[in-house]
């Protein structure tokens, strides 16, 4: 009988899920440099429209393209070179000004795909868009860079599940939402096990360890969590409580060196205005609380926060007043040490486009290369990204 087969039939898998969860989803592992930089990933799921993110409020061609979703001039929190944030990110703006924030336009990469789940895939592996790879890119920086021994995860996914970009080939990141919760349920379950008999079989054996390793994980991560005291206010929503979940857990010194959030919803083929801005709103007002948490903890310029989505829009509406599936897009790197605070490079060119969609000019996975370098004292060869060399995103 395997491992999976004796946890079905021993009638533990039963038990909210947790045992199936913890074996097959997590593993407790130790980063080479506990103490080096940290890198956080926050994921705008559904292809956030870049253009009415970072607003080209100068250029006449985005009117012409967008006659009823373009954003004015007093719709935007202008920022340079033309260009402004949509009005609702105030708190992003605020960390403009401090000068936390660097923007990259028009990233994406070559032969683009526009289904949500491929396109994902490719960002979350860094695979070319010809190729369908099974591991994730910061998975395969913890197969190379980090070991096992019963410490907290290297690599923490603030969610219930985990993404393809924290699966490697032999490690993988811990998908957790709240340390206390789960510390509940692992006691619980623990407490449930009958003794362990005095010749326990390989099976037993096993999962007696596993739990073990587990429970004194999440009792780790528990303690950084309750230690991590945080001063600012969060909004009251899912993403701003993950947010402060990670400030949290960073402020407690948990020894995680990545960690990865996602904000969903922003697939707006229909009435986009009032949708997207709701949620660039809950995204703005939950990022200055924590860039000022790190700011107060002197860690500015230790934490790296990068924002991404899977892909764009297209430049021109639809006639169902939101935008369809695009390619090329920006990214925001958040940070204290940053080379190029601002906007980075060139506004996109309208006037050049590649069927209607943007087209890309910087390849996402020169941008891993820069946060394997920077954050994770690694390089894009290292985990099987080959062929791009760091932008020099960072001072």
């Amino acid at each position: 009988m395997n491992r999976r087969d004796f946890i079905k039939r021993s009638g533990l898998a039963s038990t909210a899920l947790l045992v199936p969860r913890f074996l097959q989803a997590s593993s407790l592992l130790r980063p080479d440099n506990p103490d080096g930089p940290i890198l956080v990933m926050v994921q705008l799921s559904g292809g956030n429209d870049g253009l009415n993110t970072v607003v080209p409020y100068a250029n006449d061609l985005y009117y012409q393209a967008r006659p009823g979703l373009a954003l004015g001039k007093d719709e935007v929190l202008v920022l340079e070179k033309g260009m402004g944030l949509h009005s609702n990110m105030e708190g992003l703006h605020e960390i403009y000004q401090q000068g936390w924030l660097s923007i990259l336009n028009h990233v994406g990469y070559p032969n683009p795909n526009r289904s949500h789940f491929r396109s994902m895939d490719i960002w979350h592996s860094g695979s070319p868009s010809d190729e369908s790879w099974t591991s994730g890119w910061l998975g395969r920086w913890l197969d190379a860079h980090c070991q096992g021994g019963g410490t907290p995860s290297a690599a923490i996914e603030v969610n219930s599940t985990l993404s393809l970009a924290m699966r490697g080939e032999e490690s993988k990141g811990l998908a957790i939402q709240n340390p206390n919760a789960v510390a509940r349920q692992i006691n619980a379950l623990v407490e449930r096990l009958p003794q362990a008999p005095e010749a326990p079989s390989d099976n037993l054996n096993y999962l007696y360890k596993t739990l073990a390793e587990t429970q004194s994980g999440v009792g780790y991560l528990q303690e950084a969590y309750r230690l991590g005291k945080t001063q600012r206010e969060y909004p009251n929503h899912a993403f701003g409580k993950h947010m402060q979940t990670i400030a949290q857990l960073i402020l407690g010194k948990a020894h995680t060196r990545v960690y990865y959030a996602e904000l969903g919803g922003f697939d707006t083929h229909i009435q986009q205005k009032n949708k997207q801005g709701r949620l660039l709103k809950q995204y703005s007002d939950a990022m200055l609380p924590f860039m000022e948490e790190m700011r107060a903890a002197n860690l500015l310029d230790r934490v790296v926060v990068v924002t991404f989505s899977e892909f764009g829009r297209r430049v021109a509406q639809n006639a169902s007043g939101g935008t369809d599936h695009g390619t090329a897009n920006n990214l925001f790197v958040m940070g204290g040490k940053l080379a190029h605070p601002g906007i980075a490079n060139e506004a996109p060119d309208l006037s050049s486009l590649d069927e209607g969609d943007l087209k890309y000019r910087i390849d996402f996975r020169s941008v891993y290369a820069d946060l394997l370098n920077h954050c994770l004292g690694s390089s894009a060869e290292a985990v099987g990204i080959k062929g791009f060399a760091p932008l020099g995103l960072f001072a």
